[in-house]
């Protein structure tokens, strides 16, 4: 168990709704920031890159084909010249980073996380593993092989997206792997407040349960991009607030004051040593689980469309030596 302090950085950001490359330069820039000022470990909001599809929360599905098209052709797919670049600032800069992007995989397009250790190594790719009401419209699930905690440069790391935490199994997979920095994120910029205030509920809870670290960045929206997004001021309604983008002790703590509107970067330090100092009262996958009477089987296989089984090199065939061979006249 670490017992150093690592900075933490939230990023609070809006996109580039005109495309990945813009988003992409904005996420070099926040790593830059956040490396200067010190930071270990850097999240960023759900699906940042190139945006998170709010088209699909405002507009009916007849009239989603086009934006939803404009998706397809602006996401990112896993590797490209977008993820090294990420990849290589994450390197030059001795950071970990967590992004989230749209991830295209040929005909389909998934919520994915990526976590890049401060080498420049991709050390996990995981994709949602159910998306949430409308998102379903737009990407496809995930699988049980993502639900995974990887060792990193500033510990083990585990992440899930948005509403994957109202999963209580999914968060339970990466307790029982002893995540130490728990990496969410959520869209921000949706719902209303009281979307930010689950946001918190649930973040500090997490904490609490699994004694370790939450660090959780929402998305932000200008006006102008609401305005872009949607005409009908009763629609923008629904583009505004909800945002919490916090930075959670194993105590249930905030570390810093909250963003709740407007851009910036969320920085507060982890004392590593409050892990075990919660654990030690109440480990939930140790000494105070019950695993004789509840425990969890989890399926870590990828999900795979097509299983090849290849024919295997049978032996030729041997004459019977019994057999006699042919009289010949």
């Amino acid at each position: 168990m670490r017992t150093d302090t690592i900075r933490a950085a939230a990023v609070q950001i809006a996109p580039d709704l005109t495309g990945r490359a813009g988003t992409i330069e904005r996420v070099l820039n926040a790593i830059a920031e956040a490396a200067e000022k010190g930071a270990d470990f850097i999240v960023f909001p759900e699906t940042f890159v190139p945006y998170y599809p709010y088209f699909s929360f405002v507009l009916p599905p007849v009239q989603q084909g086009a934006a939803h098209l404009e998706l397809y052709d602006q996401a990112v797919v896993v590797p490209s010249p977008e993820t090294q670049a990420v990849a290589e600032a994450a390197r030059k800069r001795g950071v970990v980073v967590v992004l989230g992007v749209n991830e295209r995989d040929h005909g389909s397009l998934y919520n994915t996380q990526l976590i890049f250790d401060a080498d420049g190594s991709l050390a996990l790719k995981r994709r949602k593993i159910t998306p949430t009401y409308h998102e379903r419209m737009v990407w496809g699930q995930g699988d049980g092989a993502g639900l995974k905690v990887v060792e990193t440069k500033v510990g083990r790391v585990g992440a899930l997206a948005c509403w994957e935490h109202y999963n209580p199994l999914a968060r339970y997979a990466l307790m029982t792997q002893h995540e130490e920095i728990h990496a969410a994120h959520f869209p921000g910029s949706l719902v209303g407040p009281i979307f930010g205030e689950q946001i918190e509920v649930t973040m500090r809870h997490h904490a609490l349960e699994a004694g370790c670290f939450v660090v959780n960045a929402t998305g932000w929206l200008t006006e102008e991009q609401i305005q872009s997004l949607h005409p009908d001021p009763k629609l923008q309604k629904a583009m505004r607030d909800g945002c919490m983008t916090c930075i959670i002790s194993p105590e249930g703590r905030h570390l810093a004051d909250p963003l709740t509107e407007g851009e910036g970067i969320l920085i507060a330090d982890l004392d590593m040593k409050l892990i075990t100092k919660r654990k030690r009262m109440m480990d939930s996958v140790g000494h105070y689980a019950r695993p004789e009477l509840l425990h969890l089987v989890h399926d870590a296989r990828p999900a795979e469309t097509r299983i090849a089984v290849e024919p295997t090199s049978l032996p030729a065939a041997q004459p019977d030596p019994e057999e006699k061979e042919p009289s010949h006249v």
